[in-house]
């Protein structure tokens, strides 16, 4: 009977030595993506969704898909007044299309405007199991100004920017919890 007992204990210590899984919990912070949140020009604090926006990195065929249960027209569009976008982490700009009103079957309607968000990169670690995240730090004299297509620009019907005004209201891109840019349109 005690080498039982004593074969329990030994069993027992050993097991209790064994380390914990390296399991990256699913609600550890990642790399955050940019917050874009839309507001009325007439009102600057009031919300405003978009119409049917789609949003395109530079050289990239499809957009960023927004509603993952839609078809592949519009699960690349959204009607919120804000989005999230991601930046990249293996370089310090990144140029995005935002098309206002894509879906639309008049294409003199769809407005596109062009943004270049410049920022630098820092990677911060995380922990074993989830390893290292990337955060941002946005350029805000270089990201407040969209451009129109060059279509756009040459269209004599065409009123120009859908945006109106860009502002950076966070420079630091660490979480996804606040408004990093806000657009007035």
């Amino acid at each position: 009977m005690k080498k039982i007992i004593s074969l329990l204990l030994v069993f027992s210590f050993g097991l209790s030595s064994c380390e914990k899984d390296d399991i990256c919990d699913a609600n550890t912070p990642t790399t955050p993506r940019l917050v874009i949140s839309f507001y009325d020009i007439t009102a600057p604090s009031t919300l405003k969704n978009v119409t049917n926006v789609k949003v395109i990195g530079k050289d990239q065929p499809q957009g960023i898909v927004f509603n993952k249960s839609g078809d592949s027209i519009t699960k690349y569009l959204t009607s919120a007044s804000t989005i999230s976008v991601p930046l990249k982490t293996d370089e310090d700009t990144v140029t995005y299309s935002f098309i206002f009103d894509a879906n639309n079957p008049n294409p003199a309607a769809i407005n596109t405007d062009v943004i270049k968000f410049n920022y630098t990169r820092q990677n911060v670690y995380v922990s074993r199991a989830c390893g290292f995240k990337t955060t941002f730090v946005l350029n805000p004299l270089s990201t407040t100004t969209p451009i129109s297509t060059p279509f756009e620009q040459t269209d004599p019907n065409n009123d120009g920017l859908w945006m109106q005004r860009v502002i950076v209201l966070q420079s630091n891109v660490e979480s996804e919890n606040e408004t990093h840019i806000k657009v007035l349109f």
